[in-house]
């Protein structure tokens, strides 16, 4: 019995093809205002979580349930 052959490279992920496909309909400067406004939402979020969780924070500070 022989053993299934090994890849010399690795299946590129879902997200490799979706980067693959965007480079190909998108200029370099589309493609990098995009990451950008992504990476801007993300830290929006982290703003949010971290405006919560002072908020929380202080509220059982003060006594409050």
């Amino acid at each position: 019995m022989q053993a299934a052959p090994v890849r010399a490279t690795p299946i590129p992920s879902f997200t490799d093809a979706l980067r693959a496909v965007e480079s190909l309909l998108m200029s370099g400067g589309q493609r990098t205002a995009r990451r950008n406004a992504w990476n801007s939402v993300l830290e929006d979020r982290r703003r949010a979580k971290d405006r919560v969780e002072a908020q929380r924070v202080l509220e059982q500070a003060a006594g409050r349930p």
